[in-house]
């Protein structure tokens, strides 16, 4: 894709097997210098080993999403190690058992876990474009892909917090897209549908896994790779006129 070439990116959330780990590996097969970041940095650096071996150039980093001050030093490693910034991909998200496995509907969801996904998956990812959107600003070019969730358009009856935390990525987008889109940064959301990370491998039965693909207008379900070439495109060069958007990328499974 046009315009990536020795570019910057920043993927929040890169692990083996997940969305993140897709794109990082995506964005380094178009020519971008990547900082594969993650909570668990072990995760990130099996990722950047995978890059470079493939002659790819990326670094690891370790961070806590949501941790402000984690955040702000993640964007300044990129910019002091390769000098600039412009692409941020946050798509980080706790989806471990002691919280999305608690997070149930609004009459008994447990406090801390409504708190913990806010913290992660709302506010974490301000924290993001808080310190990334003005030095994009500063240059004048940039793109911000938030991942949503296709979920916020069913209105499930549970996983309340998430739902929540995810729909109020739609505000953080546009207000972002208004406020940087006249300085030539944009900032798009993607939706997932039902993507076969690793993790949901591991979590769904065959059976569940057909009678999802029956809800979809695709010969098959979704995978990190077909997130990870909508986020290259949407820091590419032809996304140029892309900004304040929410793409679905979930084999027609909504037409909303």
């Amino acid at each position: 894709m046009r315009g990536l070439k020795d570019r910057v990116a920043i993927v929040a959330g890169a692990a083996p097997g997940n969305i993140g780990g897709a794109t990082a590996v995506r964005l380094a097969e178009e020519g971008m210098l990547v900082v594969a970041a993650d909570l668990n940095e072990a995760a990130a650096q099996t990722v950047v080993d995978g890059i470079t071996g493939s002659g790819g150039r990326a670094v690891a980093r370790g961070f806590d999403i949501s941790d402000e001050g984690s955040y702000r030093d993640l964007v300044n490693f990129a910019v002091e190690r390769f000098g600039g910034l412009h692409g941020l991909f946050n798509v980080a998200a706790d989806l471990s058992a002691r919280t999305i496995g608690r997070d149930t509907d609004v009459t008994s969801v447990p406090l801390d876990v409504w708190q913990h996904t806010i913290d992660v998956t709302l506010t974490g990812y301000m924290y993001g474009v808080r310190h990334a959107l003005p030095i994009m600003i500063e240059q004048g070019a940039g793109s911000i892909v938030n991942t949503m969730s296709s979920a916020v358009w069913l209105g499930e009856t549970e996983r309340v917090a998430y739902q929540a935390a995810k729909s109020g990525l739609i505000g953080l987008t546009r207000h972002t897209a208004s406020l940087g889109g006249k300085y030539g940064v944009r900032t798009n959301l993607v939706s997932p549908g039902v993507v076969l990370t690793g993790a949901a491998l591991e979590a769904t039965t065959e059976e569940w896994r057909q009678q999802a693909l029956a809800s979809v207008r695709s010969p098959r379900l979704g995978r990190p790779e077909d997130l990870a070439a909508m986020v290259a495109f949407l820091f590419s060069d032809d996304s140029a006129y892309v900004n304040g958007q929410s793409l679905l990328v979930d084999g027609g499974a909504n037409f909303t």
